[in-house]
């Protein structure tokens, strides 16, 4: 059965940090760091059999602006629709219906997001990034 959880207790965190470490965008995040950013965000696990096999974060503010990290499925259960339901969860979740900017990045799921109204910035050149290395 997949259940789809926003219960932090439920989180696998070892599990979390193992995929991440070794992730183009998060490269080794530690186990201490993926610990800070849960407790920091609403976080989303998704289970089956209570076994977690995919993780998805959002900072919000739950008015005006959400941004969407840390999206994945691991390797052996893709290709199944999981992370589609993953993302239908958050996109449909109570506690953030009243956000009106959904931002996220991504260099290669362009496709899944798509499906649930994301698109390429309208104005890209109005924002800006500092990257600190």
């Amino acid at each position: 059965m997949i259940t789809v959880s926003t219960d932090k207790n439920k989180l696998d965190v070892p599990f979390i940090q193992q995929f991440l470490k070794d992730i183009y965008w998060a490269a080794g995040r530690t186990i201490p760091e993926v610990q800070i950013t849960i407790a920091n965000s609403f976080c989303f696990g998704i289970y089956i059999n209570d076994k977690q096999i995919g993780f998805a974060r959002v900072i919000t503010d739950y008015v005006v602006f959400a941004y969407v990290m840390d999206v994945f499925i691991a390797e052996e259960h893709r290709g199944k629709g999981y992370s589609s339901i993953l993302i239908n969860s958050m996109m449909t979740e109570t506690k953030l219906k009243e956000v009106k900017i959904w931002r996220l990045a991504t260099s290669d799921a362009h496709f899944l997001y798509q499906k649930f109204g994301f698109n390429l910035l309208a104005h890209p050149e109005k924002l800006m990034e500092k990257i600190i290395k």
